[in-house]
C-alpha cells in the first residue's frame, strides 16, 4: 500500500499519486488502470475517494473511462490522421483538396436556410441576421476512424450570381470553387484554426472521450477584391488529427515607376 501524506483533499492526493505513476511509465499509454478495488487497497482509501480521483484525471485528459471496460491511460502516440490543408487547381480547371479525400460521408448531407451569427457574420463581413444557405455534413475517415463535422455557409449575395448554389447548397466545396471561377472570380483563401472544448452535440456526433478539445477550422473563400464569397467550418477531435500546411512566399508588391 502507498501511504498518502500530501496536503489537499484526499481524492486530490490519490489523483496526484496516480498521475505520477502514469508520467513515470508505470501505467503505459492505452493500458488498463487497476480496478477501483485495487486502487482502494493500494492507497488505503474509500471507493468514493477513488472515484473522485478518477473523475479529476478524466477532466485533465489523462485517462479515458470506457463503460463496461474500465479506465484506460490516454495514448500519447501520433495522431491517427493528417489533414493536408491545401487546394490544387488542375489543368482542366477543376479544384482538388487532398484533405477532403480521406473522408466519407457518414450520413446524407443536410441543406437548409439560416442566418449569420456574430462569428459567421464577422468572417463573411456581413451584419447580424443576414440570410445564408447552409449545408452540414458528418464525415468519417474509414481507416483511422476519426470523425468530423463540416459546414458550408453561402451568402444569398453569392448565390444570386451562381443560381445553382441556391438550388443545390449541398454542392461539394471543390465544385463550388469551380462554379465561382466560371463566373469570373479569381479566388483566394484564408483559414484560421483554434482549439476549444466541444459543444454537447459536437461531442456526441464526434464520439469524443471526456475532456477532449476539438480543432475548429474556418476557411473563407475570397473574390479578387477580398470580398468573402463562402465560409466553410470543419470541426474534429484534437486527439485524432493533425493539420499540415504548405507555406509559400508572397510576391512583393510592384514598385511604382518614378515620375
Amino acid at each position: 500500500m502507498s501511504e498518502i501524506q500530501r496536503p489537499g483533499a484526499l481524492y486530490q492526493q490519490v489523483a496526484a499519486a496516480i498521475r505520477e505513476a502514469i508520467l513515470a511509465g508505470e501505467f503505459a499509454p492505452d493500458s488498463l488502470l487497476p480496478s477501483e478495488a485495487q486502487l482502494m487497497a493500494r492507497y488505503g482509501v474509500s471507493r468514493p475517494t477513488v472515484r473522485n480521483a478518477i473523475a479529476a484525471l478524466r477532466a485533465e485528459g489523462l485517462i479515458d473511462v470506457r463503460h463496461g471496460k474500465g479506465s484506460f491511460v490516454r495514448t500519447s502516440g501520433q495522431p491517427a490522421l493528417t489533414l493536408e490543408r491545401r487546394i490544387t487547381r488542375t489543368t482542366e480547371g477543376t479544384f482538388v483538396m487532398p484533405g477532403g479525400e480521406v473522408w466519407d460521408e457518414a450520413e446524407q448531407a443536410s441543406a437548409y436556410r439560416t442566418r449569420t451569427t456574430k462569428d459567421t457574420g464577422r468572417l463573411l463581413q456581413l451584419g447580424a441576421e443576414e440570410a445564408l444557405f447552409g449545408c452540414d455534413r458528418l464525415l468519417i475517415a474509414p481507416t483511422a476512424g476519426a470523425r468530423a463535422m463540416h459546414r458550408t455557409l453561402i451568402p444569398f449575395t453569392t448565390a444570386e450570381t451562381v443560381p445553382l448554389l441556391a438550388e443545390e447548397p449541398s454542392t461539394q466545396p471543390a465544385a463550388i470553387y469551380g462554379l465561382l471561377t466560371q463566373e469570373g472570380h479569381k479566388l483566394s483563401w484564408t483559414e484560421t484554426v483554434r482549439a476549444r472544448m466541444p459543444l454537447p452535440d459536437e461531442r456526441t456526433a464526434l464520439r469524443l472521450p471526456d475532456a477532449t478539445p476539438v480543432l475548429h477550422l474556418a476557411r473563407v473563400t475570397h473574390a479578387a477584391d477580398g470580398r468573402p464569397l463562402i465560409l466553410e467550418e470543419l470541426c474534429t477531435g484534437a486527439d485524432r488529427a493533425e493539420l499540415a500546411y504548405r507555406i509559400t512566399t508572397d510576391k512583393p508588391p510592384a514598385r511604382r515607376a518614378r515620375a
